[in-house]
């Protein structure tokens, strides 16, 4: 299986950070058209939480985890709602033990994308640019569905 870099993440995070508004537009169309079943997946956490905050920060990091894998060059086969059903079992269980244990191993073991992963760990635990950071509960709801995210996209990189 191909990990993602660094370098990609840095790449990835360059490119999206830079793009105006159609930019920003255009590659999020790209990429919901791409996986259509898994943005509606990751978007249904939303309402889910009830957390709006949340909404534009699926997008965001929707759209830069899929730049991230294509920046390393990797092609996604489409993720189905079967290819969900079978993975939301033994994902909870993996966060129970997560959480309950606060074992990184375990977490990067299950999505098998360890610098994605620290990213993701990094971005939800420091203040943005200009001092901001985010509360607990949108931190934590964000790193599961990101988590996620990254575990999904992982498991239907083309052989």
């Amino acid at each position: 299986m191909k990990h993602v870099s660094f370098a990609s993440i840095e790449k990835a995070i360059k490119k999206v950070d830079n793009l105006d508004d159609d930019g920003l537009e255009k590659l999020s169309e790209t990429y919901s058209l791409a996986q259509q079943t898994l943005l509606s997946y990751v978007m249904s956490a939303a309402i889910e939480y009830q957390n709006e905050q949340l909404e534009g920060l699926l997008i965001y990091y929707y759209c830069l985890i899929s730049e991230c894998y294509a920046q390393e060059g990797v092609i996604l086969n489409e993720i189905t709602e079967a290819d969900i059903d079978a993975f939301e079992e033994p994902y909870f269980q993996m966060l129970d033990a997560y959480f309950e244990n606060d074992e990184e191993d375990v977490l990067e073991d299950f999505c098998d994308q360890p610098e994605l992963a620290q990213f993701m760990a990094m971005e939800i635990s420091t203040e943005d640019e200009d001092g901001t950071s985010l509360d607990d509960e949108t931190a934590t709801q964000l790193f599961i569905v990101t988590i996620a995210i990254i575990t999904l996209m992982n498991r239907a990189i083309a052989a």
